[in-house]
């Protein structure tokens, strides 16, 4: 099972908006650029991700599942979008400058394709953030 990095301006969606949509979820919407669009469409059910907020913050700040896989997007039906549930907040949010300082996450998406929204993770980076959230 694939994992995920999904990014959003916590002003416009906060993880305590995705939380307080409970396990109903919400539809992830916006994204306009054809990579993040192409990874919306690789998504499969089940499948989780990290949730970062950009801005002032930049940190993961918890996980999400899919709970749909990519259908037309409600604010614009010529782009995808899916749906994710929270699943658990990580006890400690893990920085952007902390990824970029762990040598093991340096080819990490995050790191190279810094404005990518959505992006893939690896088994491994997956692990290592996980941990360094307080997961571990």
């Amino acid at each position: 099972m694939a994992h995920w990095l999904l990014k959003s301006e916590p002003d416009e969606w906060s993880w305590t908006q995705q939380v307080a949509e409970g396990r109903g979820g919400a539809e992830w919407t916006g994204i306009r650029n054809f990579s993040a669009r192409n990874h919306l469409r690789a998504m499969k059910k089940g499948e989780q991700a990290f949730f970062y907020h950009t801005g002032k913050e930049r940190a993961i700040v918890g996980i999400v599942k899919v709970i749909a896989e990519a259908h037309p997007d409600s604010t614009d039906s010529a782009w995808s979008a899916i749906n994710v549930a929270a699943v658990r907040a990580l006890p400690t949010p893990v920085s952007l400058d902390q990824i970029k300082t762990d040598k093991r996450l340096k080819g990490m998406v995050l790191v190279r394709l810094g404005r990518l929204s959505v992006q893939p993770v690896t088994d491994a980076e997956w692990r290592i953030v996980y941990e360094m959230g307080g997961l571990g």
